[in-house]
């Protein structure tokens, strides 16, 4: 980042000695008034602006605001202030994010109890957000951990209940073994660890909640396109891969011994006729019913080798390049095509989440299958002519250079042959293309009873159950017959027990069971004893649906109100970090579907545009302690001064990419904004006075940027903005000291829109100018001024005159000269007569109103 330190006019100088420019004073003496006068209220009786919702990603009270915070909530005041002067009535709200486990960790670590921690923290960060002028609506703050919100959670919970959206069953899950509670698949990070503790992820079999995300996957997938162009390309991949939707076809495959078929998933139903043998996850379901009925010594073998599987991580066993394990079930199924029997293994490479559990392995022509095969000695079938083009005649195979074609043989070659092709030892489907022969199975198969078209996806149902105290209790109640029972809705919140008593240390069952008085109720069907689910919800949910609770954050009669509804939602603009591009996103529009079938809300998309923006690092990595490199906010605030800092993390770049806080100047920024506001204070001409008679040149100055910044906001060019605005400064600044003089109407209009500018992104340097330039506050809300048209078009421009390509004059022109009147002037003009001299002009090259270039060569 570059900011103009040149040392300021001679003028600048005498100014600054007599007044200065101080962010401690400025702080303390407008925080107060905009205390007190509230200017970003958005309920005011009678306001007929039209509307905009502008909201950041909330914050987790994990302690006071650090550089990142200092980032995004910049980032995001920009646009929410741009808004307001654009005429808009601005919905800015702010909460906290304030259940979870860093917060009940912490409270653990200190002997607190989490409700102390969490709200110690809220105030602290309460009072910063204040102090860093963050154009908040104060009159809508929420927190997730109150029992006035997660009541709300609860009916959620409630509502999908009754839709068969929430559901409890047994499954293996991802188990963080530090903070002894399940994860959900997309909080285990790809080197298979938690997100949360860091802790290699283990695979445990409990009773768990689940939301049925999969049955919105195809929605979720097709409804990206309503979001192309105003949300990140990247985020949209992000969440198209994690959704992952296969086409293909499910294939049923009968297991000599058992009554039921297992029915396998695959893309590639043309490779029947080369399905060699079975695999299925050793810790699924099915892998364990089909080794309790083979033999004990497979039993036996089975149940140490489940012991080391799970022992490894989802991406390690997906790893290609790992070495195939596995162990024969001495069990057998028929290929549905071929009739023919093929062995039955259990092999990590296969995921128990995946289709059924269990895949048909097409050594030939899959590279997993064919590794594994090579590792076991399993046959291998070629039933793909990866040789035979797939389009056009078959040509005819010269038999006398069949050495120049690829092996059909990848037992021996180790590659599989993965290529297009066409089928061959197919039986039916001997001579077709991929596509082809695909339809034709599919066909032959449903005929036969025994396939259909089916899609699979890589997403998985929402786990939504947690082992520990700080989150919402489960509104179930258990009866002692195993049955399940709302609490009805009357009853709600359910709210958490005291701590006292409690042992909230992690020990893979939620403390809540322990809480005697709470988890034992009546049943409320027939008055039996009954237990409470002692599980908590997932703070995800807390974070799907609260963009909406902000509409009517204190009403205690439902969630929204859906004439609020109506006026606000959906979010116009997002702000928040790339962090959070699958798992928050994803289910915060999946809640938003869901509440749509309802009939609660009238749109299926949450957020209508997205910004993110980048991380804070420091010499190029992340901050932390444990590096020595942790910057913090604090520090700077005090160091520098808010709107020193906010200007410097909206200079330094797009707001996309990284900081490297190593390679910005907050204290050039400071410098700057003492300059501007300096011209405040100089200005001699009175509020009222015409504009129109003021110095032209600096008029034009003020009128482009007037016209130019809303774009550049609008494209999120925040850095360009202030750069602008520096260019202004700076115009203003020569023309006190060195043009038309203070008493200028065109140095007032100059500077008043400076401080416009400002208000974006130092509002406390803004409202002082403001106030000294004779306005009451606050700037915020005055509104953006309209660009005088006449002032945006060129008096005159300058024409480069070259003669063969070296520059030879240059003259002021009419931006709408033509081509011949420019030519004709050129000939004329003394540097090209010099430089023509008796050569003879072969051609001229014009381009009005900037260039002409005449070429020449010598004469004869």
């Amino acid at each position: 980042m570059v900011i103009d330190n040149s040392p300021v006019s001679e003028g600048g100088k005498a100014a600054e000695e007599t007044e200065r420019w101080d962010p401690a004073s400025l702080q303390a003496k407008w925080m107060p008034v905009w205390e007190e006068i509230k200017p970003f209220r958005t309920d005011v009786p009678g306001d007929t602006r039209p509307r905009k919702y502008v909201l950041d990603m909330f914050p987790y009270p994990s302690g006071d605001l650090h550089m990142g915070h200092a980032e995004a909530y910049a980032l995001g005041d920009v646009i929410a202030r741009y808004w307001r002067q654009q005429g808009f009535n601005v919905l800015h709200p702010v909460g906290w994010d304030s259940f979870g486990l860093p917060a009940e960790n912490a409270a653990i670590k200190r002997g607190l109890d989490p409700r102390q921690w969490t709200y110690d923290n809220i105030d602290q960060q309460h009072q910063s957000f204040k102090k860093y002028a963050s154009s908040f609506d104060w009159s809508r703050v929420l927190h997730t951990s109150d029992p006035e919100y997660y009541k709300w959670n609860q009916w959620l919970f409630l509502k999908m209940y009754e839709k068969g959206l929430a559901y409890r069953k047994a499954s293996w899950v991802n188990w963080d073994p530090v903070d002894q509670t399940v994860l959900a698949n997309e909080q285990v990070l790809p080197d298979g660890t938690s997100e949360r503790s860091g802790a290699v992820v283990v695979k445990k079999k409990l009773t768990q909640w689940y939301f049925r995300i999969t049955d919105y996957a195809d929605r979720l997938l097709d409804d990206l396109k309503q979001l192309e162009g105003t949300w990140p390309s990247k985020v949209i991949a992000m969440q198209r891969n994690w959704i992952g939707r296969s086409v293909g076809a499910d294939v049923d495959f009968v297991i000599e011994g058992r009554d039921e078929p297992v029915t396998v998933f695959t893309t590639r139903p043309d490779t029947l006729y080369g399905v060699t043998f079975m695999v299925v996850a050793p810790d699924s379901d099915l892998a364990i019913e089909l080794a309790a009925g083979s033999t004990p010594e497979v039993q036996e073998r089975f149940q140490t080798y489940l012991a080391e599987v799970q022992k490894t991580s989802e991406t390690e066993r997906q790893s290609a390049d790992r070495p195939k394990t596995g162990m024969p079930l001495e069990r057998w199924a028929i290929n549905p095509v071929t009739k023919e029997r093929i062995p039955i293994w259990a092999a990590d490479y296969v995921l128990a989440d995946y289709g059924h559990g269990a895949v048909m392995a097409v050594p030939a022509h899959d590279q997993r299958d064919l590794d594994f095969a090579r590792a076991f000695d399993l046959p291998v079938r070629v039933v793909v002519d990866t040789n035979q083009p797939v389009t056009g005649v078959i040509p005819v195979i010269d038999l006398d250079n069949l050495d120049e074609l690829p092996p059909l043989d990848p037992k021996s070659t180790g590659t599989a042959l993965t290529g297009e092709g066409r089928l061959i030892n197919s039986g039916p489907l001997d001579g077709l293309s991929k596509s082809n022969a695909i339809r034709r199975i599919i066909e032959l198969l449903e005929q036969a009873g025994t396939g259909r078209p089916a899609k699979n996806y890589r997403l998985r149902d929402w786990l939504i159950s947690r082992q520990r105290y700080w989150g919402t209790p489960i509104p179930i109640i258990h009866g002692e017959d195993g049955s399940e029972h709302p609490v009805p809705e009357d009853q709600l919140p359910v709210v958490l027990p005291p701590t006292e008593g409690l042992n909230l240390t992690p020990k893979g069952s939620s403390p809540l069971g322990a809480a005697e008085d709470w988890v034992n109720v009546p049943n409320p069907v027939d008055g039996t004893p009954a237990r409470r689910d002692p599980d908590t919800m997932d703070t995800f949910v807390d974070s799907s649906w609260y963009f909406l609770r902000f509409l009517s954050p204190n009403d205690d009669t439902q969630p929204f109100d859906p004439k609020e509804v109506e006026k606000w939602a959906p979010v116009d603009q997002y702000v928040g970090g790339v962090t959070h591009a699958i798992l928050h996103l994803l289910y915060a529009r999946f809640i938003t579907k869901v509440l749509f079938d309802l009939g609660y809300v009238p749109f299926t998309e949450p957020f209508s545009a997205l910004l993110n923006q980048g991380m804070v690092l420091m010499d190029g990595s992340a901050m932390s302690k444990s590096k020595g490199n942790l910057v913090r906010l604090s520090d700077q605030l005090d160091e520098h001064g808010v709107d020193a800092v906010r200007l410097t993390m909206a200079f330094a770049g797009p707001p996309e990419d990284d900081i490297d806080w190593a390679d910005v100047s907050p204290a050039g920024s400071a410098k700057f904004l003492a300059r501007a506001w300096r011209l405040s204070g100089e200005v001699t001409s009175a509020p009222e006075v015409n504009w129109r008679d003021g110095d032209r040149a600096l008029r034009k100055v003020t009128h482009r940027f007037l016209a130019e910044a809303p774009g550049l906001i609008e494209a999120f060019k925040f850095n360009v903005v202030v750069a602008r605005i520096m260019e202004l400064t700076n115009a203003a600044r020569k023309a006190i000291d060195s043009g038309p003089g203070a008493g200028d109407p065109a140095v007032r209009e100059a500077v008043e829109t400076i401080a416009l500018g400002l208000s974006l992104f130092a509002p406390y340097t803004a409202e002082d100018m403001w106030e000294r330039l004779g306005y009451e506050p606050s700037v915020a809300n005055y509104g953006w001024r309209k660009a005088d048209p006449s002032l945006l078009t060129e008096d005159a421009v300058t024409a480069v005159i070259q003669v063969d390509g070296k520059v030879r004059d240059r003259v002021e022109v009419s931006p709408k000269i033509g081509a011949a009147e420019l030519e004709a002037l050129a000939r004329t003009l003394p540097g090209v007569v010099r430089s023509v001299g008796d050569r003879e002009i072969v051609t001229v090259v014009c381009r009005p109103p900037r260039l002409v270039n005449i070429v020449t060569k010598p004469l004869g």
